[in-house]
């Protein structure tokens, strides 16, 4: 690595730092991504060759800490002291990143598969390695593609199990959440405007919203 540049040095120890990878693994992820840090992450996450291995009983390990005493699956009670173990708010917008990662169906809800599935997506099965993911997780809603994919994964995530819609308060909660990420200045104007207009949001009103407001931005 003495052979490198500054520049690219300090992107090799900042891939390592956030990802827990190897200097072998880092440079190899650079590489593929043309020294393009959020470019080789994608290619980190990704790709299983070069993805780190994950240990299958530190992942049970992980879910039996935080599934629930009475169910097979991992409820509010167990998704709290997650976020307490990440030192990060239930309502922070990394955990809907999270979620979109393990494909859950349901807010607030992980099954076994969902979650072990999601974890080794992203090459976690630490703590110390999960706390390292979120920063990653949070890059990727500055990636258009992945901010378009986890709007579009938030309106059946967040609706009640067997409704076709969404509930207008859980809707307008979540258009504030994704843009106040997103920086779109009229996101007020527009909960607003629902509240007179709407009682709930079916699934065509959210996708005229994406098709009005993110495609064309995209």
């Amino acid at each position: 690595m003495n052979k490198l540049g500054r520049s690219n040095r300090d992107k090799v120890q900042q891939f390592m730092a956030i990802t827990g990878a190897s200097e072998k693994v880092a440079l190899q992820a650079l590489k593929a991504s043309d020294w393009h840090l959020e470019g080789a992450f994608d290619v980190f996450y990704s790709q299983p060759h070069i993805r780190t291995y994950t240990d299958t009983r530190h992942l049970e390990e992980l879910y039996h800490r935080y599934k629930d005493s009475y169910a097979d699956m991992i409820l509010v009670d167990g998704i709290t002291l997650l976020c307490n173990d990440l030192q990060v708010d239930p309502q922070d917008i990394v955990m809907l990143v999270l979620s979109w990662h393990m494909k859950a169906a349901t807010m607030c809800e992980f099954s076994k598969q969902e979650f072990i599935s999601g974890l080794q997506a992203l090459g976690i099965d630490t703590l110390e390695k999960f706390r390292e993911r979120i920063q990653y997780m949070r890059s990727e809603l500055k990636d258009d593609q992945k901010f378009r994919e986890i709007y579009n994964f938030a309106f059946g995530w967040a609706k009640e199990k067997g409704q076709k819609s969404l509930a207008l308060d859980t809707a307008i909660g979540m258009w504030q959440l994704l843009f106040a990420e997103n920086q779109w200045p009229l996101v007020d104007h527009w909960c607003q405007f629902l509240q007179v207009v709407f009682f709930c949001i079916l699934i065509e009103h959210y996708n005229l919203f994406e098709l009005l407001i993110i495609s064309p931005h995209a």
